[in-house]
């Protein structure tokens, strides 16, 4: 692994840990780093501004609304003539499977909200959950059930979590959840 490769890695790192702890402590507030290049030709980031070098601003990170505990990112991988079908009964060992946030009918002040899913008991290691929004697979099925859905088109969207088994067969859909970007 070359040294600017090495270098990037650690000032990733670095910046996640940092911006876990502003995400912790309530905010995620934007951030000035400088890139300083030596004379070989090595990339380091630092938040000193005494050692020179371009100043980068890193913009702020949406932060969770209170009560999420997880956060997921995952890549939105949209999905042709999918079955808008009803939830059923919860699919054992399962005695709830909902969305409880966002409630149904929110009206969200940005294009982004997270998206957090009751389950009870908590969820198997075996299974996973993904996001439907409008009928679309939005997110890809992980073991999480909290997930942040970003750049919404302004109208109304139903949102819906589908559970899938360790075979990745859908076993169970919530009720839809209606909401709406100004």
């Amino acid at each position: 692994m070359g040294k600017l490769t090495t270098y990037t890695i650690s000032f990733l790192m670095a910046a996640l840990l940092g911006i876990g702890a502003a995400i912790m402590s309530g905010t995620a507030f934007g951030q000035t780093v400088f890139r300083v290049i030596d004379e070989h030709g090595n990339v380091t980031f630092t938040d000193n501004p005494g050692r020179g070098g371009e100043a980068l601003e890193l913009a702020p990170l949406p932060s969770l609304p209170p009560g999420l505990s997880t956060a997921t990112a995952s890549v939105a991988t949209p999905a042709t003539g999918r079955p808008r079908g009803k939830p059923g009964q919860p699919f054992m060992p399962y005695d709830h499977f909902s969305i409880a946030l966002p409630q149904q009918g929110a009206q969200l002040p940005e294009r982004s909200t997270a998206v957090e899913v009751a389950i009870a008991p908590p969820l198997r290691d075996d299974h996973q959950v993904r996001l439907i929004v409008n009928g679309e697979i939005s997110q890809t099925a992980l073991h999480s059930d909290v997930f942040w859905l970003t750049g919404l088109p302004a109208g109304q969207h139903e949102l819906q979590a589908e559970l899938l088994d360790s075979s990745q067969r859908l076993q169970h859909r919530t009720p839809a959840v209606t909401i709406t970007v100004p």
